[in-house]
């Protein structure tokens, strides 16, 4: 079975901006209905997909936020296709020199969160024969490039590990799921990276990337994709 189809609707958090946005102009783009979790959607400009499109108020650290996001997609579409969970934070501290609220707060919106999110979607992707789950991860699930980036990769590794376990647990549902895991992408996150953003991998190239995954039959799932700007030994 593959989720190509008319009336397709997904949600995206984080997409106010950079990479969630980037994915939300493609998937408009192939004819899916938008429902856009952003944390301050009357700060957001004219949206992809203009007045078709759900802007709802989704604040990741709300523990309560995804249920309301959930309603009133299912409310306004009546049906919920994939998710993609794509809000997340950097703080760039060591696992030694990190508080442990500092801990909580990345563990919070980078792997509870999207947990929660797909858990409240759940019976409509489980619905449709062929959900969808896309978790915005990052090399830093794949390897830790840095003292700094410590706390970050921890929680990525996690992130990694829930899409696993979400594919284990909705695959006989016709649900798959896939880590998208870029390097440095040029967005406000990244300012400090390395190289011109020119260099980098752009948003763009998230959006087409995820396009394509969606698209991708039942038959044909993709567990991780790595995403390279730079050359990396074996990733």
């Amino acid at each position: 079975m593959s989720a190509e189809g008319t009336g397709r609707v997904v949600m995206i958090s984080g997409a106010n901006r950079g990479i969630g946005a980037a994915i939300a102009r493609h998937l408009d783009a192939n004819d899916w209905q938008l429902s856009l979790g952003v944390r301050s959607p009357t700060a957001m400009d004219v949206p992809p997909g203009g007045s078709d499109t759900l802007v709802q108020a989704y604040d990741a650290r709300d523990r309560g936020s995804q249920t309301a996001w959930v309603e009133a997609t299912v409310a306004r579409f009546g049906r919920i296709d994939a998710v993609v969970a794509n809000a997340g934070i950097l703080i760039p501290k060591s696992v030694i020199e990190a508080e442990d609220h500092e801990i909580d707060d990345v563990y919070e919106v980078n792997v509870k969160a999207p947990m929660r999110l797909v858990r409240a979607a759940w019976p409509w992707l489980s619905a449709t024969g062929c959900g969808r789950v896309i978790n915005v991860v990052s090399l830093s699930g794949k390897r830790v490039a840095s003292a700094q980036s410590g706390l970050y990769a921890t929680s990525k590794f996690a992130t990694l590990a829930l899409t696993h376990a979400i594919r284990q647990a909705g695959w006989d549902k016709g649900i798959r799921a896939t880590a998208i895991c870029p390097g440095f992408v040029a967005t406000d996150m990244a300012a400090a990276a390395p190289g011109r953003p020119d260099q980098l991998t752009q948003p763009d190239d998230i959006g087409r990337i995820v396009a394509f995954v969606l698209d991708l039959p039942n038959t044909a799932s993709v567990a991780e994709i790595p995403i390279n700007w730079a050359l990396e030994p074996a990733l």
